[in-house]
């Protein structure tokens, strides 16, 4: 369909799960693609590949998103090569869990650098470009613990409810500027991540989902495509909810 055809986006935590399909529908419908990771991935050969096969290129770029002094001149150099983005997506990030009271702050400091630092220093200097066009779709990926908590996640929970509020207030900062901003909040989708969690603790949140179902990467893939494109044009500020009904 070509729904981001001469479009270029810049999408974090790009090398595996919904980053990684996040990238490949975008490479689908055109999009020319900087897929950040925080070390070469075996997933680039594939990108470049697909890339090709649709008219269009991948790029991969390595940071370390949670350290803000080497991050910055990473994604200025980007931003550089590509002459501007149309589209950023902040989805990388990490979980360290546990109870609140044991949690050492190493744990809870790496999670805050990477789910909501890393993703503030990037849009800074995404977002001022954006603002001198006046166009641009920021799309930040938040989460369902974000909106409603989850026991032995408060530093995971803190960092993605930051995100949201942070999401918020920089729509009404830049949206006069023609900037989007926005937030998807996933629930339990199928990844490597979640696979390694206990069997019946993945049946219990299924029990628990109306839709009676895990989500797919590409469910959340496909929201973010409708964020990213002129589909949702007069949309800013929010936060959709991909979660089958959980956080309902």
């Amino acid at each position: 369909m070509n729904m981001l055809k001469d479009k270029k986006a810049l999408v974090t935590g790009s090398s595996r799960g919904i980053g990684r399909g996040i990238v490949e529908t975008f490479l689908s419908e055109g999009a020319e693609v900087w897929g950040m990771c925080t070390h070469p991935s075996a997933a680039k050969a594939e990108l470049e590949a697909l890339a090709a096969a649709h008219g269009t290129a991948f790029h991969e770029i390595c940071a370390d998103v949670g350290n803000a002094e080497a991050l910055a001149p990473v994604v200025k150099a980007a931003l550089a090569e590509a002459g501007g983005f149309d589209i950023l997506v902040n989805n990388a990030g990490i979980t360290k869990d546990g109870l609140s009271f044991r949690m050492k702050m190493e744990d809870w400091q790496n999670v805050i650098n990477i789910n909501l630092t890393g993703a503030f220093v990037i849009t800074q200097i995404v977002s001022n470009d954006m603002i001198h066009k006046k166009h641009g779709s920021i799309i930040n990926m938040a989460s369902i613990s974000g909106v409603h908590g989850e026991g032995g996640q408060v530093n995971y929970s803190a960092s993605k409810a930051g995100l949201i509020g942070y999401s918020k207030a920089l729509a009404k900062e830049v949206g006069s500027r023609g900037v989007r901003v926005n937030a998807v909040a996933p629930g339990f989708i199928d990844t490597d991540m979640t696979r390694a969690v206990a069997q019946e603790i993945r049946d219990g949140w299924v029990k628990a989902i109306p839709l009676r179902r895990a989500g797919q990467v590409q469910d959340v893939a496909n929201t973010v495509l409708f964020l990213a494109s002129d589909l949702s044009t007069y949309i800013t500020g929010q936060v959709l909810g991909v979660d089958g009904g959980l956080g309902a």
